[in-house]
């Protein structure tokens, strides 16, 4: 790779493989970065291995060679162990979720081979097929641990993605809707990115899926010719369900399960029209590359607006007085994903014992009130109660209000109590 500094890095922290890319600014693009020098093995399996003597970590296929040949301990469900809270036992000792994540995210990062690479690092986007609050934890404390800042890095889910890589394509690629049919084996899932010209800012939305099943291919030579036509005609089939005679720019394929050997009467119904159509598995760690330049620097998709499934539609704030005069205080805006949306601020009650949200909806004028009380507050003279009031997220519709109470100096020492709630707004 030729870049060394302000780098945009993207991964895609995949169940069974991952992937990393940076931006080629001289290219303009960005850039798959392979595991093996001077090949195009773009993809690393998600497991990591554990050598007991020198109790050192390898990842990826080294993992699985360690594993194999040298008796070492294999975390091949890494993806679903970063799911949990539990930790993991290796060679005896107990291990955090986050720990082995981290230990993940610096091999693959090794892959660019820049020295001091969180120095250099402008932005990590780091993907994954779907984003839980514990994932998003272990993910934020990973990324803490290795010393990327709250600012360096960003998450987002494969649809998102999907969102910033079609978008940031040739414009006649997704000047109309976009297909896209993600392979899991037999099971296929068709997808639809489409986009309401009539709002502004244009609102972009990835449509509920719909799933089939193929079928299987045989391994047997006498019934593989029979099976091979009867998947072709199945997905054949799935495409006329599922693209009609709708315009579509273009098709994008991902996963594993399809090849073109096979579908030959399916690629002929997927080019009608003369679609555009796109197979590869790259598309999310490029994707997430993109979503990088896009937000930190290029902000040319200022326009449109991803509606992302986790994204909040709430406004939330208080109406304060800031600098002595009155005023909205605003902590949480709509139209950021959940696991984005956190605030924080310290506050002194004035002639009040409880809290007062104002509440708005993204597409609505009228907003709303939301009072949270704090029972067993300590009574004291007006305004020498202070308060640390934090929020944080914990999925598309519930957050987390967390209150405490720090007293006012010596005159008024801090109680210790804290309330916690977690609030549908």
């Amino acid at each position: 790779m030729n870049e060394i500094r302000d780098l945009i890095i993207g991964i895609d922290f995949g169940k069974d493989y991952s992937q990393i890319c940076y931006y080629d600014r001289k290219g303009e693009k960005p850039c798959s970065v392979s595991m093996k020098i001077g090949t195009e093995e773009y993809e690393v399996p998600t497991c990591i291995c554990r050598r007991g003597e020198q109790k050192e970590y390898t990842i990826g296929v080294e993992a699985v060679y360690f594993a194999r040949e040298k008796s070492g301990q294999l975390v091949d469900d890494l993806y679903e162990v970063c799911k949990k809270e539990d930790s993991v036992q290796l060679l005896g000792e107990q291990v955090e979720p986050w720990e082995l994540l981290g230990v993940f995210l610096r091999g693959m990062l090794k892959f660019l081979g820049v020295t001091d690479v969180v120095k250099n690092t402008k932005c990590l986007v780091i993907t994954s097929p779907e984003l839980e609050d514990i994932q998003v934890k272990n993910l934020e404390k990973a990324c803490q641990d290795i010393g990327f800042g709250k600012n360096q890095y960003m998450l987002m889910d494969h649809g998102e993605c999907f969102y910033y890589y079609s978008l940031t394509q040739k414009r006649e690629t997704w000047n109309r809707s976009i297909g896209w049919y993600s392979f899991h084996q037999d099971e296929v899932e068709f997808r639809q990115l489409t986009m309401d010209g009539g709002t502004r800012p244009v609102l972009v939305r990835l449509e509920e899926p719909k799933v089939t099943t193929l079928p299987s291919l045989t391994a047997d030579e006498e019934e593989r010719e029979k099976a091979v036509e009867a998947r072709d005609e199945a997905y054949r089939d799935f495409i006329k369900e599922t693209l009609g005679t709708g315009l579509f720019s273009s098709i994008q394929i991902t996963g594993y399960g399809f090849d073109p050997k096979w579908a030959k009467k399916s690629i002929g119904s997927l080019c009608m029209q003369r679609r555009k159509v796109y197979y590869g598995n790259n598309l999310f760690a490029k994707g997430a590359c993109a979503a990088g330049k896009e937000r930190m620097e290029d902000k040319i998709l200022k326009g449109y607006r991803y509606m992302s499934p986790a994204l909040v539609l709430k406004d939330i704030g208080m109406d304060m007085r800031v600098m002595g005069a009155p005023a909205y205080y605003p902590l949480i805006e709509a139209g950021k994903n959940w696991y984005e949306c956190k605030a924080s601020c310290e506050l002194i009650l004035d002639d009040t014992a409880e809290l007062v949200f104002v509440v708005g909806t993204f597409g609505e004028k009228q907003k709303k009130k939301v009072i949270m009380g704090l029972p067993g507050l300590p009574e004291r003279p007006n305004k020498t109660t202070r308060l640390s009031l934090s929020l944080a997220y914990v999925s598309q519709k519930r957050c987390r209000v967390q209150v405490k109470d720090l007293g006012f100096g010596e005159m008024f020492p801090s109680s210790g109590k804290v309330w916690d709630e977690l609030v549908e707004w």
